[in-house]
């Protein structure tokens, strides 16, 4: 009898079965007579360098071997309890999915290349063969650190490497209208035009496996000082145990009587699927032109944001279901406005958004570390920036936009629900950067940090993109754009006030 060959999957923001390449590649494998690996080991690991992992530390362990997962200039937690939360969600979901088929996950804490090598050695200790690990490709420093480390281990234990392209988004690498990144155009809009009709630009999905192989007979287990709780509650818990409530803060937001909030959503496919099927059905796709700037309520917005952030969907998947509902090759809306009669002006606004996070992604394959640099992508120097580590005054003009008492009640009132809730609207995320970049004059780091705490649907190139954006040393060509408060809240009232059908 053979020894067991095991391939190794690791998932990072790519958590969902139905269209995910590596996946389907493997359930395509699973039907062959002969195969080159046994066993299928599909493993996840809570990267230390960006999420706090104390809380997995094992009941006679005080100190965890990590520091701590801190932002560089805010000091912040870099992922806060909101996003955490979904994140944890997001994992146990793709779990339960590959039970259903056959396979399961391994939820690993550590850094990445580090998990992979003790998967490795242990393996090889019980006579067990790893054919091969295999991930997805993905944009960042840290994440580009994480590849590089995990290929090293693979080739260092003589075994294969392979990195997948990441096909989330909306328009295929394989399908850009250029060959390298540097290519890029400056211009979002000289891009899209290029990548022009945006109906025609996506590759079909993919469909979700049927079976896999099983998980190996004997899975080595999460070395100490760390151990993995066995429920997605305990998992829950694990992660958002080391935040302090008040996340440092002096007078933390509070939440006022009988406030709801406009995220109440939880992480993974299943719950992903479910969001864009209730967009169709409820008609918030056909008119989401005329609401997407809104900023109260559930569905003003598609906020599916979170679900794309982590690879729960594709953006390819949301570009299905509109064409379903354009068509009406699907009962899903049938009886809405818009039903079979072609693309309309929400469905094919909500495909321009889609496209706007692919721009961002392709810039920081472009830009690199200039994404979190001050200078931004222009590498503009001349700006007077504020530090907080240098003013005491500047750092107490921080503490006020951070807890939501700068005196602006619209700024205010975005900070708060930020912290109560993990989100805010995309024109008052315009408004709060621009507000701290150009009113306030004070390093745009801090607010791209603090993002990066505490929303949900944190995306490391939309959030550092955006952030530069509006703070003219990003991909604006209007580099004095300045978002007037005031006017904003001005403009909200008529919205509010306008009938959508006229």
């Amino acid at each position: 009898m053979s020894s067991p060959r095991v391939l190794i999957y690791l998932l990072r923001r790519d958590l969902r079965v139905a269209d995910n390449p590596i996946l389907n590649e493997v359930g395509k494998v699973t039907q062959q007579s002969q195969r080159p690996f046994t066993h299928f080991l599909p493993v996840y690991v809570f990267a230390a360098q960006q999420i706090e992992v104390s809380g997995f530390l094992s009941p006679d362990t005080e100190r965890s071997p990590f520091p701590q997962a801190r932002s560089q200039v805010g000091g912040f937690w870099r992922c806060g309890p909101h996003r955490a939360k979904f994140l944890g969600e997001s994992v146990w979901d793709v779990k339960k999915g590959l039970v259903g088929i056959g396979s399961g996950l391994e939820i690993r804490v550590g850094m990445a290349g580090q998990v992979i090598k003790e998967l490795i050695d242990a393996f090889k200790q019980a006579n067990t063969e790893i054919a091969g690990v295999w991930m997805t490709d993905e944009e960042g420093m840290e994440e580009k650190r994480e590849e590089r480390n995990v290929r090293e281990v693979a080739e260092n234990a003589q075994t294969e490497f392979r990195l997948w392209i990441d096909e989330k988004y909306y328009v295929d690498d394989r399908d850009l209208p250029f060959q390298s990144s540097q290519q890029l155009p400056d211009v979002f809009t000289t891009y899209r035009k290029q990548v022009e009709p945006l109906r025609e630009a996506p590759r079909r999905s993919l469909p979700a496996p049927k079976s896999l192989l099983p998980l190996p007979k004997t899975i080595p287990p999460q070395p100490a000082p760390f151990s993995i709780p066995e429920t997605r509650e305990e998992i829950l818990s694990c992660l958002t145990k080391p935040l302090e409530p008040g996340l440092g803060l002096f007078n933390p937001p509070k939440w006022p009587p009988n406030a709801q909030s406009a995220h109440p959503f939880h992480g993974g496919e299943s719950t992903g699927h479910g969001r864009i099927k209730h967009l169709i059905t409820s008609g918030n796709m056909t008119t989401y032109k005329d609401t997407r700037n809104g900023m109260l309520g559930l569905d003003f917005s598609t906020k599916l944001s979170a679900w794309l952030a982590l690879g729960c969907i594709t953006a390819r998947q949301v570009h299905e279901y509109l064409v379903a509902f354009e068509e009406g090759k699907s009962d899903l809306g049938k009886g809405v406005h818009g039903y079979g009669k072609g693309e309309n002006k929400g469905t094919a606004a909500v495909r321009f958004e889609l496209l706007w996070r692919d721009y961002f992604r392709l810039a920081t394959r472009k830009f690199g570390p200039r994404l979190f640099r001050i200078e931004g992508f222009k590498n503009d120097a001349s700006y007077p920036w504020k530090y907080a580590q240098k003013d005491k005054e500047v750092q107490h003009t921080v503490s006020r936009f951070l807890e939501g008492t700068t005196g602006n009640g619209f700024i205010d009132a975005s900070m708060r629900e930020l912290f109560l809730t993990g989100y805010t609207s995309n024109r008052l995320r315009q408004n709060v950067a621009s507000f701290l970049a150009k009113h306030l004059g004070i390093d745009w780091r801090i607010g791209a940090e603090w993002y990066e705490s505490l929303l949900s649907d944190y995306d490391l190139s939309s959030n550092w993109g955006n952030w530069q954006y509006n703070a003219g040393v990003g991909n604006d060509p209007r580099e004095a754009r300045v978002f007037n408060p005031v006017k904003q809240v001005m403009n909200v009232l008529a919205l509010l006030s306008t009938p959508l059908w006229r």
